[in-house]
C-alpha cells in the first residue's frame, strides 16, 4: 500500500474533524467533496453561508455532508472571542479586538476553535502565505512542550523510484527557517522524523 494510501486508512479509522477555513478558494471545496467521499474526515468550511453556497453552485461540487460555521452566527462566538481575548491580553489585545479579528480572519478563527477543542485540525496556505496561516497557531496554540525550533516538513512521493522509502521522501524545513546552524538542524530532523 502507498504511504498515501497509508494515511487515508488511518484518518478513516480516526474520523477527525478538520476546519478548512480557506472558502473563498475553489481548491477548497473541491478538496473538501475529495475528503467526505473518500471518508477521512468529518469537514467544516468556516464562512460566509451565502458565500459558500455561491462557490457551491459555481464549482457544482457536493459538500452537503460537510458541515459550515459562519462566525458572524456561530453560537459559540462569545466564547472564542474570550478565549482569543485571555490567549493574547497579555499582548495588548481587548475583547473588542479578538472579537473584530475573529469576524474577519477564518483562519485565526479555526484555530480558536481547535484551542477550544471543537475540532482536531485545521488545513489552509491555498491562498495565505505560511506567515499568515503559521502566526495565529504559534501566537494561539503554542508549540508542543519541548519543541526547541518551529519547523515544516513536506512529504514527496516518486512513482516507481528505487530510493526513499518505495518512493517516499521526507523534505525537512523547506521555507520556515532561513539559515539554521548544525544544533537547530539534528533538531528539525528529529522533530519531522516524529512526525
Amino acid at each position: 500500500m502507498a504511504f498515501v494510501d497509508r494515511i487515508k486508512e488511518k484518518a478513516k479509522l480516526q474520523s477527525k474533524t478538520i476546519l478548512l477555513p480557506e472558502t473563498m478558494d475553489d481548491r477548497t471545496y473541491y478538496a473538501a467533496e475529495g475528503a467526505i467521499k473518500e471518508g477521512i474526515a468529518k469537514i467544516v468550511l468556516i464562512g460566509s453561508k451565502a458565500e459558500i453556497d455561491e462557490h457551491v453552485k459555481n464549482t457544482g461540487v457536493d459538500i452537503s455532508k460537510a458541515d459550515i460555521i459562519d462566525p458572524a452566527t456561530c453560537p459559540k462566538l462569545d466564547d472564542y472571542v474570550n478565549l482569543l481575548y485571555e490567549t493574547r491580553k497579555a499582548k495588548g489585545m481587548t475583547p473588542e479586538q479578538a472579537r473584530e479579528i475573529l469576524l474577519k480572519d477564518t483562519i485565526t478563527f479555526g484555530i480558536v476553535a481547535l484551542k477550544a477543542g471543537d475540532a482536531d485540525g485545521l488545513v489552509a496556505g491555498a491562498c495565505h502565505s505560511t506567515a499568515d496561516t503559521l502566526r495565529p497557531s504559534l501566537q494561539i496554540l503554542k508549540t508542543a512542550p519541548g519543541t526547541k525550533i518551529v519547523s515544516s516538513f513536506f512529504v514527496m512521493v516518486v512513482p516507481n523510484c528505487e530510493y526513499g522509502e518505495n518512493g517516499t521522501f521526507v523534505f525537512s524545513d523547506c521555507g520556515l527557517n532561513q539559515n539554521p546552524n548544525a544544533e537547530e538542524l539534528a533538531a528539525i530532523a528529529g522533530s519531522s522524523a516524529l512526525s
